[in-house]
C-alpha cells in the first residue's frame, strides 16, 4: 500500500497558514503555491560552514551542495520547532543555538517558498542521515566563495549565501 502524499501548509507572505496542498502540487511548476521552509547555516568554532550534499533520490536538485539543514514545515508547526526537527532528522543535532537571519520568498521554476533562514551552532558533531543526505562537511567561507557560480551549489544556497555571507565570516 502506498503512503499518503505529504501535505504542506500554504501561507501568505507574512507566514500565516491559509490552506494546505499536496507536495506534488506545490512542486509542479504551475501552482506556485507559497509554502514555508526552514534553513540552517551551521557554523563551527573555526567559522566554517557545514553544507550537505543533497541525496541523489531528491526530486529537486539531487547531488548539489546546499544549506546545512533545509526542510519543509508541517501543517500547524511553529517555525523554531520545524528548525529543531529538521536539524535532528538530517544531522542528528539535538541541541542547537540559533537566530533568524532573514525571512524571504524564493521562487524557482518549480516552486515558491517562504524561507526562514537561520544561523546557528552546536557542540554536537553532525551525523548525516543517509536517507536525506549523501554527504556533509564543513567548508571554509573562502572555499565556498571560490566555487560560487560553478554549478556545485543549489541556486537557492548561492542566493542565500550571497545575501548572508558577511554575517558568516
Amino acid at each position: 500500500m502506498q503512503e499518503p502524499e505529504e501535505m504542506f501548509p500554504i501561507v501568505d507572505e507574512d507566514g500565516n497558514e491559509i490552506s494546505i496542498a499536496p507536495r506534488s502540487v506545490c512542486h509542479n511548476g504551475k501552482s506556485m503555491l507559497l509554502h514555508p521552509v526552514v534553513h540552517l547555516h551551521l557554523l563551527n568554532t573555526q567559522g566554517e560552514l557545514f553544507l550537505q550534499k543533497r541525496a541523489m533520490t531528491k526530486d529537486l536538485l539531487p547531488g548539489k551542495w546546499d544549506t546545512s539543514v533545509g526542510g519543509h514545515m508541517s501543517i500547524g508547526e511553529p517555525v523554531e520547532a520545524a528548525l529543531r526537527r529538521e536539524a535532528e532528522e538530517e544531522l542528528g543535532l539535538k541541541e542547537i543555538t540559533f537566530h533568524l537571519n532573514k525571512k524571504y520568498i524564493w521562487k524557482s521554476p518549480r516552486e515558491r517558498e517562504l524561507v526562514y533562514s537561520f544561523t546557528g551552532n552546536s557542540d554536537d558533531i553532525p551525523v548525516i542521515n543517509p536517507e536525506e543526505i549523501d554527504d556533509g562537511k564543513f567548508w571554509k567561507i573562502e572555499e565556498i566563495k571560490k566555487k560560487l557560480g560553478k554549478n556545485i551549489f543549489t541556486p537557492n544556497f548561492e542566493f542565500e549565501f550571497s545575501m548572508l555571507y558577511i554575517t558568516l565570516i
